[in-house]
């Protein structure tokens, strides 16, 4: 990554997790730094999600674990669809996939929390996954032109690299994240494997963002270490296949 980009994003979270402790809109976990912020009207902004024609019209959603989207998988779970769901830090040999034929009603709430979802759903490897229809991230701040910035690790990245390399998305597939209002900057400056968003929803609005950015077709092997590689199990299967 350009390091002056590197740099800018830097000042952007921080700039965002210090703005959101300062006016009270962060919630637990907190404090928010160096987290995907949990944010009040987490809820609202939730609602409105499931209220557009791209969520009514997915049956299978893969989502990020991150608190502030919680509301968003009770709602995927609630809705009778299936939900795909990264484990924190792709730790695990594939994705937690959970639905309402293995989540009884009075137990969705807890499934959709990190450790609920390991309570009652399973690890499935991505080649026995159904394709996926809609995409959720965490953010720690957006712009308008759907560029995008979590909270440093490149997580959200390689989910989606590892869900192209094994066809479960393409080009088509929308990639959206529910945000509060303050974490709408001007510009956030994009890279090559940075994947752009499509819908950006917050409380009290839908943002079709109509981005230019091209979304990376699949893992950018020569800008990973073979650390970070043998630390996440999908890209090590994934790499010793090539």
């Amino acid at each position: 990554m350009n390091k002056l980009h590197s740099k800018e994003k830097s000042k952007i979270r921080v700039e965002i997790w210090d703005l959101m402790e300062k006016r009270g809109i962060a919630r637990f976990p907190r404090p928010v730094f160096n987290r995907i912020p949990n944010f009040v009207g987490s809820e609202d902004a939730a609602q409105r999600l499931v209220e557009i024609k791209e969520y009514k019209n997915a049956q299978t959603i893969f989502c990020n674990p991150d608190s502030p989207q919680r509301p968003v998988r009770e709602h995927i779970l609630r809705d009778g669809k299936i939900l795909i769901m990264a484990p924190p830090r792709l730790k695990e040999k594939g994705f937690l996939v959970l639905s309402k034929k293995t989540v009884r009603t009075d137990k969705i709430r807890r499934a959709s929390t990190i450790k609920g979802a390991f309570q009652f759903g399973s690890i499935v490897k991505p080649n026995k996954i159904e394709k996926i229809d809609l995409k959720i991230a965490g953010s720690v701040a957006v712009d308008i032109k759907g560029g995008r910035v979590g909270k440093g690790g490149g997580y959200s990245d390689l989910e989606f690299g590892i869900l192209t390399a094994y066809d479960l998305i393409d080009k088509t597939t929308r990639v959206l994240t529910t945000v509060h209002e303050v974490q709408l900057v001007e510009n956030i400056p994009m890279t090559e494997h940075d994947v752009s968003l499509d819908i950006v929803i917050t409380p009290n609005s839908v943002i079709y963002t109509n981005t230019t950015y091209q979304k990376p077709q699949g893992i950018l092997w020569e800008l990973l270490s073979d650390l970070r590689i043998s630390s996440i199990p999908m890209l090590e299967e994934l790499k010793s296949r090539l």
